[in-house]
C-alpha cells in the first residue's frame, strides 16, 4: 500500500558526516577531476568551468544517475541536465562554488527554463529537499521582482533622461539601477519585497537626477532641478563650519520625490519614510550624503560585484544588459504586460493603460489608503458610544493588547525585511488597526440591526475576538503590499501568543470538548450536509460556543452559583449524571463551510485525474470526511490539501487504480491557491517536516489504516453525503439568462471559442463577444443606449438594412402564456409570484426557529 520511495539525493545527503557536508569557502579543494574515469568527460570539463569541488562533482554525479533511472525519457540535452544536479548538490550541500547566473551561461538557459528543468528532476518527490525546494523558490520569485523592477525602471528613465549623442545617458542609467541593486542587497533582507523595493528605486532616483546636468533631463524634472538648484545656499561665516558637517537640506529632497512619486503613482509619505529610514543610511555607509558628485561608477560596481559573488544567485546588472539569461521566452513577454491595441487616429476612445505588477501594486495601496482615509488611529465616536454601553468597558484592555502587539509586529517586521524599517513594520500594522476599527464598527451596527441590542459585552472582551479580527485586518494590508509570506512569519507569532504552534488553536478544544466530552451528538451530522449554510445566531455565539445562551455548563471545579435556578442540571436530569453539552454553534458552522471546501477542492482534483473513474469521487469524499470529522488532530498544523490528496491515493490503492503520488501533485500545482510546501513541507511529528509521501506512509496510513483496508471489503463503509454547493445561475448554459434590473440584456457562455458573433443568434439584438476584437468605440456608446433604454425600439444597430424581426426566445409568465411576439409580460403575476416565495421563505424560517426552540427546551 504505501508508496515506492526511490533513491534520493536527500537520502544520501543524509548519510554524510557532518564535517563533510560542508566545504570551507577558505580552503579550496583542487582535485584532478579529469582523473575522474567514472564521469563523462564532458561533465567533468563543465564542473571544471564551474570551479566545483571534488565532493559537489561526486554528489552531482550521483545525482545525475539516479535521475537518469528515474526518468522515463531524456529529453534535455545532458549539459543542461549535469548544470541541474550541480545546482541542486550546491544549493543542499551549502558549497560556495558558482553562481546561479553563472551556470545559466553555462547551460545557455534563461531563469525560468533552468528552474522548470530542475523541477523536472524531482521524478518521485523525493530527489529535491524542501531546502533546496524553498531556494529556488526565493529565486524565482526575487527574479519575478527585479524583472518588473527593471521594467518601470526603464519606462521611468524614459521620462526623465533626454536623449543625447554619446549616449551619456545610459552611462548614468546604468550607474543608478547598479547603485540601486546594491542598495536593496543592502538594505532588504527580502529582496522580494516589490513595494519596499520600488520605493528604493525612486530613491535611487532622486539622488541621480539632483546630479545630474540640466540638459540631460526632459523639461518637467528641468524644471524641478531648477527649483532645488534656486534655493538660497549661502550661509554666514559662523554657520559655515555647521553647514559642512550636515548632509542637504531634507526639503531639496523632498521636493524632487514628490515629482517622482506622482509621477510613478506612489505614496509619498512612505517614500520619504524610506529614504529617511534606510536609505539614507546606506548613503552614509558609501560617504555619499555630503557628496554633489556622481558616485564612481567603478566603485559602486565593484561593491555589486562583492554582494552578488556573496549571495551567489542572480546578477542584476545582466537585465540592463539585456541579457539572454534573464530574459523572458517570447511567449511570456507579452503575458508581462498587455497593452490594449491602439484605435484608429480618428477614434476617441480612451486607452487604459497596461496592468503591470508594480502599477497593481500602487493601484492596491491606493484603493486601501482611500477606504480608510476617514478612519483614525483612534476608535470613532460610534465604537466609544458601543464600548460604554458595554457591562464592562473592553476599551482599556484592548488598547493594551494593541500596543503590545504593534512592538511585536514592527520588531517582527524588521527582523524579516531589515533593521532599518522597523517604522515601515509601524505604518503597516497603523493601516491594520485603521482596517481593524473601520471592520468592527461595521460588525457591530450590522448586529445592532439584526438583534435590536446595544450591548456586545461579551463579545468585545474577548481577546480571541480581537485578535483574530486584527489578524484578518494585517492580512488584507500585507496583502495589498504583496507581504504575505511575511505575513505567515508574523501573525504565527501574533496568534500563537507565544508557543511554537497553532496547537494552542481554541479550535481543537472546542473539538476535544464535542468528542471526549461524553456530547451524544454529531459535531456535524452527515444528514445536515445537503442543508443549506444559514445561521440564526450572534458573532458574540460563536466566539463563545459551545454553550448556547441560556445553559451555561460550569467545570467540575468551578462553586456553584448563589442562584439554585442557574445550576448546570436540566430539570429531569439524575443528580449523578454527567451534564450534556449542547452541541457548539461555532463548531457547526466550521464543519458546514470546511466541508463545503474541502468537496469543492476535492472535485476539481478529480476532474483532473480521475474523469476517466468517476465512481472513486464519492469514496474518496467518505474517507476524506471521516477524516475531517473523526481524526481531526490530523488538521493540527496541517494543510486541508495534504488529507485530500492522502485520502485520493489511498483509495486508488486499494482500488487498484494505477494514481501516483508524483501525478497527483502535478495536477495539484495546476489548481488554484496552491504552493509547492504544501507537498513538500508536510508535519511529520513534532518540529519534524517531511514530503506528503513520507507523511502519508508514516502518519495517514497508520492512523486510518483500518478505515481504509474497508473500502476493498465487499461492504464497504456508507457512502458520506455530498455537501450542497451554492452554484451561480450564470454557470447553467441551458439559455441565456436576463441581467438582473435590466429588460433587454442578456448573457449566456461562448460554448464555442471560435465561433464570432456574426454566426450567433439571436440577430434581433446586438451581440458582444467578450476577448475578441470589438471594432470602433461607436459601438460601446450604442450598447451603453441599447442598455439604458427601456423601450423595445432600439432595434438591431450593427446593420440598419436588415428590418427588426420578433424575439425567437420563448418567455412564460406565471398563467403559462407565451410571449413569443414580443409583447409585455403580466407584472402583476410576477410581483404575486416574488410575494409567494418570500412568505414561504419566512415561514421556512419561522419553523426551524420554532424547532430549535423546541430543542434548546428540550435539553
Amino acid at each position: 500500500m504505501p508508496p515506492k520511495k526511490r533513491n534520493s539525493v536527500a537520502a544520501q545527503n543524509k548519510a554524510l558526516k557532518p564535517g563533510a557536508e560542508r566545504a570551507s569557502p577558505d580552503k579550496k579543494e583542487s582535485p584532478d577531476l579529469s582523473a575522474k574515469k567514472d564521469k563523462d568527460a564532458e561533465f567533468v570539463t563543465l564542473c571544471k568551468s564551474l570551479q566545483v569541488t571534488d565532493v559537489v562533482c561526486d554528489r552531482a554525479w550521483s545525482l545525475w544517475k539516479t535521475v537518469q533511472e528515474s526518468m522515463d525519457g531524456v529529453s534535455d540535452s545532458q549539459k543542461r541536465l549535469w548544470g541541474a544536479c550541480l545546482f541542486v548538490t550546491v544549493t543542499d550541500l551549502d558549497v560556495p562554488c558558482f553562481t546561479l547566473s553563472q551556470v545559466l551561461k553555462a547551460v545557455s538557459l534563461n531563469l525560468k527554463q533552468f528552474m522548470a528543468l530542475v523541477r523536472k528532476l524531482d521524478v518521485n518527490l523525493d530527489t529535491i529537499n524542501t531546502k533546496v525546494d524553498s531556494v529556488m523558490t526565493r529565486l524565482e520569485k526575487k527574479y519575478d521582482v527585479t524583472l518588473a523592477l527593471y521594467q518601470r525602471f526603464e519606462k521611468t528613465c524614459k521620462r526623465i533622461f533626454a536623449l543625447v549623442a554619446d549616449d551619456k545617458e545610459r552611462e548614468i542609467m546604468r550607474s543608478c539601477w547598479t547603485m540601486f541593486l546594491l542598495a536593496k542587497g543592502r538594505v532588504l533582507q527580502m529582496e522580494d519585497d516589490l513595494v519596499i523595493s520600488f520605493q528604493l528605486l525612486l530613491c535611487t532616483l532622486e539622488l541621480f537626477i539632483k546630479r545630474c546636468p540640466p540638459d540631460l533631463l526632459q523639461p518637467l524634472y528641468k524644471s524641478a532641478i531648477g527649483k532645488v538648484q534656486s534655493q538660497p545656499t549661502r550661509t554666514s561665516r559662523r554657520n559655515q563650519s555647521k553647514a559642512k558637517s550636515r548632509p542637504p537640506e531634507p526639503e531639496v529632497e523632498v521636493q524632487l520625490l514628490e515629482t517622482l512619486c506622482k509621477e510613478n503613482e506612489c505614496n509619498a509619505e512612505e517614500v520619504k519614510n524610506v529614504y529617511q529610514t534606510s536609505f539614507s543610511a546606506f548613503l552614509d555607509s558609501l560617504d555619499l550624503s555630503r557628496s554633489s558628485d556622481f558616485p564612481p561608477a567603478s566603485d559602486i560596481d565593484q561593491q555589486y560585484e562583492e554582494h552578488y559573488l556573496k549571495s551567489r544567485d542572480i546578477d542584476g546588472r545582466l537585465f540592463f544588459d539585456g541579457d539572454e539569461t534573464v530574459l523572458l521566452p517570447k511567449v511570456e513577454v507579452s503575458q508581462v504586460e498587455r497593452t490594449p491595441k491602439k484605435h484608429p487616429p480618428d477614434d476617441d476612445a480612451v486607452l487604459i493603460p497596461p496592468q503591470t505588477p508594480i502599477r497593481a501594486a500602487m493601484t492596491s495601496i491606493q484603493q486601501l489608503r482611500g477606504d480608510l482615509i476617514s478612519s483614525g488611529d483612534q476608535p470613532s465616536t460610534t465604537l466609544n458610544t458601543y464600548f460604554k454601553n458595554c457591562t464592562v468597558d473592553p476599551t482599556q484592555n484592548m488598547l493594551t493588547r494593541l500596543e503590545t502587539l504593534e512592538q511585536l509586529f514592527s520588531q517582527r517586521f524588521g527582523q524579516a525585511v531589515g533593521p532599518r524599517c522597523l517604522i515601515l513594520g509601524k505604518q503597516r500594522f497603523a493601516l491594520g488597526v485603521r482596517l481593524y476599527y473601520k471592520i468592527m464598527e461595521a460588525m457591530l451596527k450590522s448586529e445592532e440591526k439584526r438583534l435590536s441590542v446595544q450591548n456586545f459585552s461579551k463579545l468585545l472582551n474577548d481577546a480571541t475576538f480581537h485578535t483574530s479580527l486584527l489578524a484578518c485586518a494585517l492580512e488584507v494590508v500585507m496583502a495589498t503590499y504583496g507581504g504575505l509570506d511575511l505575513l505567515l512569519l508574523l501573525l504565527r507569532k501574533l496568534l500563537s501568543r507565544g508557543h511554537t504552534h497553532f496547537p494552542d488553536s481554541p479550535l481543537f478544544e472546542l473539538l476535544k470538548q464535542e468528542h471526549e466530552g461524553g456530547a451524544v451528538e454529531q459535531v456535524e451530522t452527515p444528514a445536515s450536509f445537503s442543508q443549506p449554510l444559514q445561521h440564526n445566531h450572534t458573532a458574540a455565539d460563536l466566539y463563545l460556543s459551545p454553550v448556547r445562551p441560556g445553559h451555561r455548563v460550569l467545570p467540575p471545579e468551578s462553586p456553584a452559583p448563589a442562584n439554585s435556578q442557574a445550576s448546570t442540571q436540566a430539570p429531569n436530569q439524575p443528580a449523578n449524571q454527567t451534564p450534556r453539552q449542547p452541541k457548539s454553534n461555532s463548531l457547526s458552522l466550521f464543519y458546514k463551510k470546511l466541508y463545503r471546501l474541502a468537496y469543492t477542492r476535492l472535485e476539481k482534483l478529480c476532474t483532473y485525474l480521475l474523469s476517466s473513474h468517476p465512481e472513486l469521487e464519492p469514496i474518496i469524499w467518505t474517507l476524506f470526511q471521516h477524516t475531517l470529522q473523526h481524526e481531526y488532530e490530523l488538521m493540527r498544523d496541517r494543510h486541508l490539501d495534504q488529507l485530500m490528496m492522502s485520502a485520493m491515493y489511498a483509495i486508488c490503492k486499494v482500488k487498484s487504480v494505477d494514481l501516483r503520488f508524483k501525478t497527483i501533485v502535478t495536477e495539484y500545482k495546476n489548481m488554484p491557491n496552491t504552493n509547492q510546501e504544501t507537498f513538500k513541507h508536510v508535519l511529520i511529528t513534532e518540529a519534524h517536516y517531511d514530503s506528503i509521501i513520507v507523511f502519508y506512509n508514516q502518519v495517514f496510513m497508520q492512523r486510518l489504516k483500518t478505515n481504509i483496508l474497508q473500502y476493498a471489503s465487499p461492504r464497504p463503509p456508507t457512502l458520506s453525503p455530498i455537501p450542497q454547493i451554492p452554484r451561480s445561475p450564470y454557470k447553467f448554459p441551458n439559455s441565456p439568462l436576463r441581467v438582473p434590473g435590466s429588460n433587454n440584456v442578456y448573457i449566456s457562455p461562448l460554448k464555442n471559442p471560435r465561433m464570432s458573433p456574426g454566426i450567433m443568434t439571436p440577430r434581433s439584438r446586438m451581440l458582444v463577444s467578450i476577448g475578441e476584437s470589438f471594432g470602433r468605440s461607436s459601438r460601446f456608446r450604442e450598447i451603453n443606449q441599447m442598455v439604458n433604454s427601456s423601450e423595445r425600439s432600439f432595434k438591431r444597430t450593427l446593420d440598419l438594412s436588415s428590418a427588426p424581426k420578433p424575439l425567437k426566445r420563448l418567455r412564460f409568465d406565471v398563467d403559462g402564456q407565451d410571449e413569443a411576439d414580443g409583447s409585455k409580460s403580466g407584472r402583476d403575476s410576477t410581483l404575486i409570484q416574488k410575494l409567494a416565495e418570500m412568505s414561504s421563505t419566512r415561514s421556512r424560517m419561522q419553523e426551524q426557529k420554532l424547532k430549535e426552540d423546541a430543542e434548546a427546551r428540550k435539553e
